[in-house]
């Protein structure tokens, strides 16, 4: 309807006004004439000539509420750009407020390990099976990346260890990795430990912590580093905290689990550490 009146609007509008002249001109001519004729056509014009203006009204309103629902539309339209112009600028706007946190960060673990090498590594490809648990990076052995390199978030929590590299990419194992092996130290008690990976801790995203002493009264929410003893990874990374303690099976020997404190389900920029002092 709104596209008949649309493209038919003026068309109806001269022919309402031509039915009001006639009807006009025909009074006029018979004006002043009392007579059956006269009176008969009166009859017949008065109420052509109101339904004639009311349909005039009613043409005119229609006609006008098309055009206005028409530029309500074009403005509905101009509106929506608008935000959806907004939105995008605000998105903009975030990402590089978290770029800048991260840069901010990034800065901060630089001046508190500055015996570090870093290399800034974008995450390509995440693989979580009930095998493994890795992350593809965006830089290798072109940027001097090696397997065994530990990789940090930009708050220096362990993410991982490389285990393959390739010319302009390479594959980490994470932190809950079943293969993952490497020292520990609790924070609290300088009691060391080792850290592994367990097939059925990894489905929660959780790793184990094994061969506890057996005097040190340890407590959940400890706060647990790398050792860095043996020279291979650095010390004083954080790993995680521990979540609970546990006994095994055979009662013989007590192992604790921990939660990760680097976010590996959402992690976008990581770093590899390629060089380190060797804690003595």
């Amino acid at each position: 309807m709104k596209d008949f009146l649309r493209h038919n609007g003026i068309l109806i509008l001269i022919i309402a006004v031509l039915l009001a002249a006639i009807t006009a001109v025909a009074s006029y001519a018979l004006k002043g004439t009392a007579n059956p004729l006269s009176n008969a056509l009166g009859v017949v014009t008065t109420p052509i000539r109101n339904g004639v203006s009311s349909f005039v009204g009613w043409a005119e309103g229609v006609y006008n509420y098309s055009f206005r629902y028409q530029e309500l539309e074009e403005e509905n339209q101009r509106l929506r750009s608008q935000i959806a112009e907004l939105e995008e600028k605000a998105r903009e706007g975030e990402a590089a407020s978290k770029e800048n946190e991260l840069l901010r960060e990034a800065l901060g673990l630089r001046a508190k390990r500055s015996d570090f090498v870093l290399e800034s590594a974008r995450v390509t490809a995440r693989s979580t099976s009930n095998w493994a648990s890795t992350l593809t990076l965006s830089k290798g052995s072109v940027q001097d990346v090696a397997a065994g390199d530990c990789v940090v978030d930009a708050a220096g929590n362990l993410v991982g260890i490389i285990d393959e590299v390739g010319s302009n990419y390479s594959v980490m194992i994470t932190v809950v990795d079943a293969n993952l092996q490497m020292g520990g130290i609790v924070s609290r008690t300088d009691s060391t430990a080792m850290l592994e990976g367990d097939f059925t801790l990894m489905q929660e995203g959780r790793l184990k912590m094994t061969y506890l002493p057996e005097n040190t009264e340890l407590l959940t929410g400890d706060l647990v580093l790398t050792s860095g003893l043996t020279g291979i990874y650095p010390s004083g990374l954080v790993v995680g905290t521990i979540e609970s303690l546990h006994t095994d099976p055979s009662g013989m020997s007590r192992y604790a689990v921990l939660a990760p404190a680097a976010d590996l389900d959402r992690l976008v920029e990581v770093f590899i550490i390629k060089e380190f002092d060797i804690v003595e």
